[in-house]
């Protein structure tokens, strides 16, 4: 039997097509099994960003076969964390839910070399993401 994951998290941005989706991948790459992982766009593109895609691929983390979701209620109902990332409004509230807006460059139109610091803030973030969930889950 597996034990079930510590938290679920939901990362939100425009077209779900960058930040959300290399988000997605860290937070996946990095905790493995102890978090679960969504990612949504309140107006979802047609592909993830090509430049993230390489970016991430840089440093390990495969993306390359995503696609872009579109964002619903029942998403948000079902994650403890909902990370948003440029969405404004389009996200539904729910009491429960731990809400953060991390403030981050759109990577769309963006080159790969644009698009290296964004990642890296995106890690940075992440980690400390994990940091937390591992405290309260440690509290219990």
């Amino acid at each position: 039997m597996t034990a079930s994951p510590a938290a679920s998290v939901l990362f939100v941005c425009v077209h779900n097509a960058g930040r959300s989706q290399m988000a997605a991948g860290f937070l996946q790459h990095l905790a493995g099994d102890r978090v679960e992982v969504r990612s949504a766009g309140s107006a979802p593109g047609d592909q993830v960003n090509p430049a993230a895609v390489a970016a991430m691929a840089e440093v390990g983390v495969d993306i390359s076969d995503r696609r872009p979701k579109i964002l619903t209620a029942e998403a948000v109902q079902a994650s403890d964390y909902v990370i948003t990332m440029g969405c404004g409004d389009a996200c539904p509230y729910f009491p429960g839910r731990k809400y953060l807006d991390w403030k981050l460059d759109d990577p769309a139109g963006q080159g790969v070399e644009a698009v290296r610091p964004i990642r890296d803030e995106i890690r940075t973030l992440i980690e400390n993401l994990i940091a937390e969930i591992d405290a309260k889950r440690l509290e219990g």
